[in-house]
């Protein structure tokens, strides 16, 4: 087994030709490219995906190999997760020369092969380099070619940038070296996941509200302000997906999501000193500069340093945990505290600020003015609110929803009785007085 610690980008074509030219700047070896083909594997209820194992085999010249890669984890464009290679004879799927201990237990491995069948298949050139990079080698795979499923297809034109030796920080840093240039963007969907796409008809995606953020029992602060975080780049992500599919509406999510990781950074930025995420920070801010030009393009942003780089500084302040340098003892005790505890505090401190905010409103104009202040801890309460019953909380976020709406709407009629009906509402969490 080996863990692969790998970066994905998507490359339009003016980056595909540009590659060789980047590699440049670096000592490196070039290895030409060969045909590859792969070939994954699925039961008909899509058991493997349900356990987040990728299988297949893959074909190059006259060799061939069954991999599975196993759970792992994955922050925007990085892929950490382990793997299995097995060489093969022939073409042919045997489940049983992979160890036991991939399988959850109790998993009858002679039952699973006979319900595995080819599901989709990749077909593509890859090209790649050998680069030194400070103290680590890290081979950069061009991969040109399609997906395909059935009758359906897409085209597949990516760089992996996987680390051989050294460190994951380099890795990191010789990514953002390549992110200057235009024409990459952060490749969140693998191929199998393209792949099972097509497999099910390549079905039109929806929007995808913010959910409430959810974070596992006894969580502390610091796991709750990843899992934070991690949701804003998953909303992020996930819509730039369909706004380069021609979703005009996606735009106002990925707005959504920037927002979300701001409002992130300010309800945990009594912990995390600010100079901590300066740099983060001033990335976020030139990239929503961007977005609010008139009718921005979707593929022209999507492929833009900007924006690259905006993700590229999250996904390392988060792999990395890059606010613990900046962190006093007391401040990292305080992090390590009670996840429940802190959102009990923030939560009471947010409706007292309703409160205060909107009891004392007399003109509809005041309302307006309001409505950023509301929005922002809404979302607060998305982030905070998984530690508790979601019924509960959803009862209490629907009348503060409909009164935003109604401020957006610009239905002044409504706005007193909504505003009543918002505050009658009862603390679904324990009420700390603080």
């Amino acid at each position: 087994m080996t863990i692969e610690i790998e970066i994905k980008f998507i490359a339009n074509e003016q980056a595909v030709l540009n590659l060789p030219q980047w590699l440049a700047a670096w000592p490196h070896q070039h290895i030409p490219g060969e045909k590859l083909t792969n070939i994954y594997y699925e039961t008909a209820d899509n058991q493997l995906r349900r356990w987040d194992i990728g299988l297949r085999i893959r074909g190059f010249g006259d060799s061939y190999e069954m991999t599975l890669k196993g759970k792992g984890a994955s922050i925007g464009g990085l892929h950490q997760r382990a793997e299995y290679n097995i060489p093969l004879s022939q073409p042919t799927l045997d489940i049983a020369l992979l160890p036991q201990t991939v399988w959850p237990d109790n998993t009858d491995v002679t039952a699973l092969q006979k319900r595995l069948s080819a599901l989709f298949s990749t077909h593509f050139i890859r090209e790649r380099w050998l680069v030194n990079y400070q103290q680590s080698e890290i081979e950069v795979a061009l991969d040109r070619g399609e997906v395909v499923a059935g009758s359906l297809s897409e085209p597949l034109h990516e760089i992996e940038l996987e680390l051989k030796s050294g460190t994951r920080e380099e890795l990191m840093a010789f990514a953002g070296s390549l992110a200057g240039y235009a024409g990459l963007r952060l490749g969140s969907l693998s191929k199998a996941a393209r792949g099972y796409a097509l497999a099910q008809g390549n079905p039109e995606r929806p929007l995808r509200p913010v959910p409430l953020l959810k974070v596992k029992k006894k969580a502390s602060v610091e796991e709750g302000m990843q899992a934070a975080l991690q949701l804003g780049l998953a909303q992020w992500q996930y819509h730039e997906e369909l706004w380069l599919r021609d979703c005009p509406d996606a735009l106002a999510e990925i707005k959504t999501a920037l927002s979300l990781i701001r409002e992130t950074l300010t309800l945990f930025g009594a912990l995390v000193p600010r100079k901590a995420s300066a740099s983060l920070r001033q990335k976020l801010t030139a990239l929503e500069n961007s977005l609010e030009a008139e009718s921005p393009d979707a593929a022209s942003l999507c492929f833009s340093p900007d924006w690259l780089q905006a993700q590229l500084a999250l996904t390392d302040w988060l792999a990395g945990k890059r606010w613990q340098s900046f962190l006093s003892e007391k401040d990292n005790a305080r992090l390590q505290g009670s996840f429940k505890r802190f959102a009990d505090i923030m939560l009471s401190r947010i409706a007292a600020d309703l409160r205060e905010t909107f009891q004392g409103i007399q003109l509809s104009g005041q309302y307006q003015d309001k409505l950023i202040r509301l929005q922002r801890q809404l979302q607060a309460v998305h982030l905070l609110g998984g530690a508790y019953d979601p019924v509960a909380v959803t009862r209490w976020l629907e009348p503060w929803q409909l009164l935003a709406e109604t401020i957006m709407q610009r239905q002044q009629s409504q706005f007193k009785a909504q505003t009543r009906e918002a505050l009658k509402q009862s603390p679904f969490w324990k009420h700390s007085g603080q």
